[in-house]
């Protein structure tokens, strides 16, 4: 029996199949599969070769260059500065308008440090003694501001103090102001210049409005009526990625500002234009962390008539911002055309190949349609049939009388 099985298995390779078109009056199937069509020729019109322009080759290797350059001025009174004017060589690091750039808007001013030795400041846990010996001389403080010299200094009739160091000092301040120095950062402006280039295209475009008019971008502001005005107030950009500018001037945090440039090639150039979109990067539900907002230190450095160096310190908290710019180019092609209808072709065969599982195997007539379907020819017989026919064919022609030259019709008829 195991033979027979295999034999069977054997001989079935050979076995050839070819397509039976059979008609079948089942309105159910017929519906199912001009369902099943309709949402394939949907699916490919209206999401492959519209939503997704499935007929153009893209480029997505955009180059990007971004300058920018800030306006805006700024008067501050405080005790540690006195009365001072800020403009943009002040408050914007770095100066060279990156695509990154930095908005000072407070700060804490440890004016006239000198390198000498002084009592580190009292908030540092590892700058705080009890005796000499908690002072190892040559000893970095953790997270302070010098080496330790060995002494520890105390206050009179105070049990602790906190250690000597040599540092620049008076060491820096440890408050700040609760308002912002600068908060009338808020009305300045930026311009953001944006040059793109799509190489496979050969296509560039800048997000600045073409015109002769030299007055425009000293009085143009950017709006969704003026797309090609690239000037920016500070307190716009921050408002419109959901936040408040005083209360991040304060703290400080960091600004996200998206170029985006999507452009369908097939249209006309002054169709590719930039859409801006601003996001904050920063952790700001974080806010009332110890760790919230954006600060870093820097110094200013001079030196007195006798030559001794001193400095000013300024530990800067503001907003950074920082520009991106990304986007895809597109245009007709015909090689991924044929290849999206290729595709679709595809589908609309493998709807088909789903109406007959339906039609075969889960509906209530599916042997008779089976049967109607698939019909199993044998060729060996076929061919035996066909050989005794041909081999009957010719003993009847060998065994057939003939006419002879010298016999009479007549004569064979008597015979």
């Amino acid at each position: 029996m195991g033979q027979v099985s295999w034999k069977g298995l054997f001989l079935s390779l050979f076995d050839y199949k070819t397509e039976k078109y059979v008609i079948a009056k089942n309105k159910k199937v017929g519906i199912l599969y001009r369902v099943v069509q309709l949402s394939i020729l949907a699916y490919l019109v209206g999401w492959v070769f519209v939503v997704k322009k499935g007929y153009q080759d893209t480029d997505t290797s955009l180059q990007s260059s971004v300058i920018t350059k800030l306006k805006g001025v700024a008067f501050t009174n405080t005790s540690e500065l006195g009365e001072r004017l800020w403009d943009v060589a002040d408050y914007v690091i770095p100066p060279q308008g990156e695509n990154v750039f930095f908005v000072m808007t407070n700060l804490i001013v440890t004016p006239n440090q000198r390198q000498t030795t002084c009592p580190e400041s009292v908030n540092i846990p590892d700058a705080l003694c009890y005796e000499d010996e908690d002072c190892p001389a040559g000893q970095a403080v953790v997270a302070g501001n010098g080496v330790k010299t060995g002494r520890c200094l105390k206050d009179r009739d105070s049990i602790r103090g906190s250690c000597e160091v040599l540092a620049w000092c008076p060491v820096e301040k440890r408050s700040k102001p609760k308002k912002p120095l600068l908060a009338s950062a808020e009305n300045f402006t930026v311009f953001i210049k944006n040059s793109i280039r799509f190489p496979k295209f050969k296509f560039s475009k800048m997000n600045v409005l073409a015109t002769n008019n030299e007055s425009y971008l000293k009085t143009c502001r950017y709006s969704t009526e003026h797309p090609y005005c690239p000037i920016f107030l500070l307190g716009n950009i921050v408002r419109w990625a959901g936040n408040d500018f005083q209360e991040m001037a304060s703290e400080g945090g960091v600004i996200g500002i998206q170029i985006e440039w999507n452009c369908d090639l097939d249209k006309a150039p002054s169709e590719c234009n930039p859409h801006y979109s601003f996001s904050r990067l920063d952790n700001k539900f974080a806010e009332k962390s110890v760790s919230s907002g954006y600060n870093f230190r820097f110094a200013k450095y001079y030196r007195d008539a006798e030559g001794i160096e001193y400095r000013t310190l300024f530990k800067a908290y503001g907003i950074r911002f920082d520009v991106m710019v990304n986007g895809k180019a597109g245009k007709f092609n015909i090689i991924p055309t044929v290849i999206n209808i290729g595709s679709g072709l595809a589908l609309m065969g493998a709807g088909a190949f789903f109406c007959d599982l339906v039609l075969l195997y889960l509906i209530k007539k599916s042997n008779f349609y089976r049967g109607k379907k698939y019909e199993e020819v044998n060729l060996l017989a076929f061919f035996v049939i066909f050989a005794c026919f041909l081999r009957s064919s010719s003993r009847k022609s060998l065994t057939s009388p003939t006419l002879n030259g010298n016999q009479s019709p007549d004569q064979l008829g008597g015979l």
